[in-house]
């Protein structure tokens, strides 16, 4: 893994980033070769040169990039192409959220993370699977994989935002931010409907927890980041001009509100599709969705069928990336 910085286009501020490459990954030495990438920034040693197009995996909100390291790496290996996520802002070794934050904060930070990296394909989960697809309307993306994503459609999510979440993270009450923000977009599960005082007690218990201790720290940036869906709530006709072939995934246990969404875009935008990944492994109960899950099986048909060689790094295989297992046969890897 080689972690080096990407400097962005608007305001200069760095972004920190996680890159796997095939050849450095197959080294009985673990190492990787030596390079320089254009608008970026050693900070451990300078990226490998690009040798083919990466892809770029954006992470959820209350999470950094280190949760999803292990599945760039399993992606990179599959595909045999670069992978790289990055932290975006907020997290520790990226700028901060600045006061006018929206979601053209993260498109150009997603842009600039893409040029430096060489990326055309896109894998996102949760919030960022929201990033992904605003970024999609507006910028070439070459495919596009999202898992849960959080688009606000019609205002379907407004019910689910609880103004005393952002109360209570101004006045530092972290444990009922928790609890507000856990109740209020129910993706911990059964955990989801306890009631208030019940969830402050587990947020006590799950801050001496290096994850807990985390999600209470990037409270703040939830907060911005949940405003920042709501604020882009759209239509499906605002959508029925994307062109980037997209795959939308959605857990089996996760909220229904996810594979709701997901549905309708499919069918009003001849570009998606949708499925859903069965079982309890598509997500691991805790508040923030945390990292994909495993697909099996449950995918279009057209990801299905054997492809030629030259078109077998569709979305497909990169779906088969959440996963360890022999799946990827099945999805004409």
């Amino acid at each position: 893994m080689e972690t080096w910085t990407v400097e962005t286009d608007d305001d200069g501020s760095r972004l920190e980033v996680h890159s796997f490459r095939p050849a450095a990954l197959t080294r009985a030495d673990g190492g990787s070769p030596a390079g320089n990438s254009a608008g970026s920034t050693s900070a451990i040693g300078d990226p490998a040169p690009v040798t083919a197009p990466g892809v770029v995996v954006i992470h959820g909100t209350l999470v950094t990039a280190a949760l999803y390291r292990p599945f760039a790496r399993n992606l990179s290996l599959l595909l045999s192409r670069p992978v790289h996520c990055y932290n975006r802002r907020g997290r520790a070794g990226s700028a901060p959220q600045p006061d006018d934050y929206s979601v053209a904060t993260e498109i150009r930070d997603l842009a600039a993370v893409m040029k430096a990296t060489g990326s055309e394909d896109v894998v996102a989960h949760s919030f960022g699977g929201f990033v992904a697809l605003q970024a999609a309307r507006g910028m070439p993306l070459r495919r596009l994989v999202t898992y849960d994503a959080a688009v606000s459609l019609s205002g379907n999510l407004n019910h689910r935002w609880r103004p005393e979440l952002e109360q209570a993270v101004t006045e530092g009450q972290l444990n009922h931010a928790w609890a507000h923000l856990v109740q209020g977009l129910a993706t911990a599960g059964p955990l989801s409907y306890l009631p208030l005082g019940a969830l402050r007690m587990l947020s006590i218990m799950s801050a001496r927890t290096n994850v807990g201790a985390e999600m209470r720290e990037l409270l703040p940036t939830a907060v911005k980041e949940m405003r920042a869906v709501l604020d882009a709530d759209a239509e499906l006709a605002d959508y029925t001009e994307l062109t980037t072939p997209t795959l939308m995934l959605s857990g089996g246990w996760s909220p229904g509100y996810f594979a709701e969404t997901g549905r309708q875009l499919a069918s009003a935008v001849p570009a998606i599709d949708f499925a859903v990944v069965p079982g309890p492994a598509a997500r691991r109960a805790d508040p923030a969705g945390q990292a994909p899950g495993h697909p099996d099986g449950a995918l279009p048909e057209r990801y299905r069928r054997k492809r030629p060689a030259t078109e077998q790094e569709g979305p497909a295989q990169v779906a088969a990336g959440c996963q360890q297992g022999p799946a990827s046969d099945r999805l004409g890897a």
